[in-house]
């Protein structure tokens, strides 16, 4: 099983839409199992095309380029965040080749104004791989210091979700640094959870961002931000940072991250 999870920055990005074309050729080329992208946005003045989706939406895009590439057996689940930017409608997508047995979104953030842009949501979805019942989520909280919305507060809410009884994998955007000690990312371990990176046979610096990106404006750092994590200890092959201009083109503020279990 292959996983893919990206911040794709969607139409804060220029060139975009050249940018959905090297997305979609990787996608194709890798065949990920489950890919998870934040940042996902469509602007709310867009027309409705189907539901809550609208014509701009980055994962529909994303799908009709892979049906442009012969590639038509994904399928996408996105929910609303919240508003950014004050003119779009920014959220979290999902993508999976495989049938998608149960489908939920809901709010780890206190605040559930979706007009107010430090309001979260988590989007996931829950497929049947190998007989096993396993549940994805696509993720991005807030920062550690944070005194409006803590991050302790949405973190035990994003794990309250998900079954003990059942795997889980949580990919995505969790805005703490896997190098700084006793934040985010230790509190995140500290409540169980397994990092692939860690866990995995090969992997590279592991690094996802570099230097200033939004929502780190004074940054200078290199960052391990973009994580996939497990509720059980299991062992890919490889972690690798991708779209990092090596290992394909950068296409976002953010890189991605590929695991193969």
């Amino acid at each position: 099983m292959k996983l893919l999870t990206l911040n794709c920055h969607s139409w804060q990005e220029e060139q975009q839409l050249e940018k959905i074309k090297i997305l979609a050729e990787a996608i194709k080329g890798n065949r990920y199992d489950v890919i998870a992208l934040q940042e996902v946005s469509q602007h709310i003045k867009a027309p409705l095309i189907d539901g809550h989706i609208r014509k701009d939406n980055y994962a529909l895009l994303l799908i009709e380029e892979l049906r442009k590439l012969g590639v038509e057996d994904y399928v996408f689940k996105w929910d609303f965040s919240h508003i950014g930017y004050d003119i779009y409608e920014e959220g979290l997508a999902i993508l999976t080749k495989h049938e998608i047995k149960e489908d939920f979104s809901f709010f780890i953030t206190q605040n559930k104004d979706q007009s107010h842009w430090k309001t979260r949501k988590i989007i996931g979805v829950k497929l049947v791989y190998k007989n096993r019942s396993i549940t994805f989520y696509s993720c991005h909280l807030g920062w550690w210091d944070d005194e409006e919305e803590s991050f302790k507060f949405q973190a035990e809410s994003l794990l309250a979700h998900a079954s003990k009884d059942e795997p889980a994998i949580f990919m995505g955007d969790f805005n703490s640094s896997a190098y700084v000690r006793n934040e985010g990312y230790d509190f995140l371990i500290g409540k169980g959870l397994y990092d692939t990176f860690e866990l995995a046979d090969k992997q590279d610096s592991g690094v996802t961002v570099k230097g200033k990106i939004a929502g780190w404006d004074e940054n200078k750092h290199e960052m391990r931000i973009d994580l996939i994590l497990s509720s059980y200890p299991i062992h890919p092959k490889y972690s690798r940072v991708i779209f990092n201009g090596t290992n394909k083109p950068i296409i976002s503020d953010h890189y991605g991250v590929e695991i193969e279990i």
